[in-house]
């Protein structure tokens, strides 16, 4: 949902290009002051992984309902099995048999044992456990003994394997407030409860714009001259992974009419994404329409990659406003900008705190060179060195088109502006883009 007052004295300005030279900061805060935090949904409960919650989760009983087993074994008083061993086995006759999501038809009888298995409701007056293998059960089925009496090897305690009532959850408690991210155990906790849906701030939907006469969509027969349109394809998985709704709009030509029809069907978005076209050397056809349909502004961040960068708003027809995040069309420039600024957007829509992603300190395997005094974003792998500290490996040409850099990377290191190189053998900061397994 674009922010529509008019007390950012940042906005950009209708036909406007700012030449300005902005920090990777600058920028970032500039963006985030056009975004608000997205309605509430009644959202599915598997589908509300990664949604923050909307509401305050009370449970109306306890969890567990019931004093329940811990394990298969047998229901007893714990006086009953005073001094038993194995050397010195106590026999008790056995009353009955309770299963699992079965109550107990009656209390326990002094100097009495009852089947029981695990999450069985303990029955009243009984007040301990004992596991199967502490009684002879498998020695009487072995030899067809009967079943009408247990012998007990083990002297319990009192609460012996007895899960309490409440113990992990009790009625009237606030299980989850308002502003959780919801997890796979906060889901299987909110399931326990006996919900189906919930309350949940929505997914942003991020339509996503290409813009080019050079450009196939995957699929269509290869043609010399031509590329394949990967930016969209890049960005609508990191939209996805990030927990929004990506939308892949096709791509636009560089004529006044194809742009103006991507653009008017990314509309209903709450964020549009267009790769290309932002560049200084690049046609005005993409400037000139964004402009026309809204007001932006062309940044300069001092960054390698993704120098260029636009940003604005689109105007709908009901008087509101979209946010405009013009990417360079660079592949890895492109994903480099929406790791830094289309992600932090996203988070702050979706109700989540403005952290970075992890990072770590890793040694160089290569240099890195600075040499325009921009903030490098060098991809690399990083890996667990021999002593135990982390260490970190190019991925080979850092040219902004080379696309398989980004695939074969799981961190970009970060040279800042005003150091001109970081030497093989230096620590420097490294931004994680995964977490693989393979890392340890």
């Amino acid at each position: 949902m674009a922010n529509t007052s008019n007390e950012h004295h940042d906005r950009p300005h209708r036909h406007h290009y700012d030449a300005e030279m902005l920090s990777v900061e600058e920028a970032r805060e500039r963006i985030l002051s056009y975004f608000e935090v997205l309605p509430v949904e009644d959202a599915d409960l598997v589908g509300s992984l990664g949604q923050v919650l909307a509401e305050n989760l009370v449970a109306s009983f306890d969890i567990p309902p019931l004093d329940n087993s811990a394990m298969d074994g047998y229901a007893v008083r714990f006086v009953d099995t005073r001094g038993a061993s194995k050397d010195n086995p106590i026999e008790l006759p056995v009353t009955g048999v309770i299963a699992a999501g079965q109550l107990p038809d009656s209390a326990m009888k002094a100097g009495t044992a009852i089947r029981i298995m695990t999450g069985a409701p303990i029955p009243e007056d009984a007040d301990a456990v004992i596991p199967f293998e502490d009684t002879d059960e498998l020695e009487r089925r072995a030899s067809g003994g009967s079943s009408a009496a247990i012998a007990i090897h083990l002297e319990a305690e009192r609460h012996d394997n007895v899960r309490s009532a409440g113990e992990d959850i009790e009625a009237g408690q606030v299980v989850f407030k308002s502003g959780q991210i919801l997890r796979a155990g906060e889901i299987g906790v909110i399931a326990s409860l006996g919900h189906s849906s919930l309350k949940a701030i929505r997914r942003p939907i991020v339509a996503i714009v290409s813009t080019g006469d050079e450009l196939l969509q995957p699929g269509q027969p290869y043609q010399l001259g031509k590329i394949y349109n990967s930016n969209a394809y890049s960005i609508a998985a990191m939209v996805t992974r990030y927990g929004g709704v990506p939308r892949i709009m096709g791509i636009a030509k560089d004529t006044i009419e194809s742009l103006e029809a991507a653009l008017e069907d990314a509309l209903s978005a709450d964020l549009v994404v267009t790769s290309a076209g932002v560049s200084k050397g690049d046609y005005d056809v993409v400037k000139d329409v964004l402009s026309s349909k809204g007001k932006i502004a062309l940044w300069s961040v001092r960054m390698r990659p993704a120098k260029p960068l636009a940003f604005g708003v689109l105007d709908r027809k009901d008087g509101s406003s979209v946010p405009h995040l013009g990417l360079p069309g660079n592949p890895v420039s492109a994903m480099v900008a929406f790791e830094q600024f289309g992600r932090p957007a996203m988070r702050l829509m979706m109700g989540k705190p403005l952290v970075d992603k992890p990072t770590i300190e890793a040694i160089m395997d290569d240099p890195i060179r600075n040499h325009d005094g921009r903030r490098v974003y060098a991809r690399v792998h990083v890996y667990m060195g021999e002593s135990g500290v982390y260490r970190a490996r190019s991925t080979g040409n850092q040219s902004s088109g080379v696309l398989s850099s980004m695939a074969q990377a799981n961190g970009l290191a970060i040279c800042p502006d005003d150091i001109g190189m970081i030497n093989a053998g230096e620590i420097t900061r490294v931004e994680m883009l995964d977490w693989p397994d393979d890392i340890f």
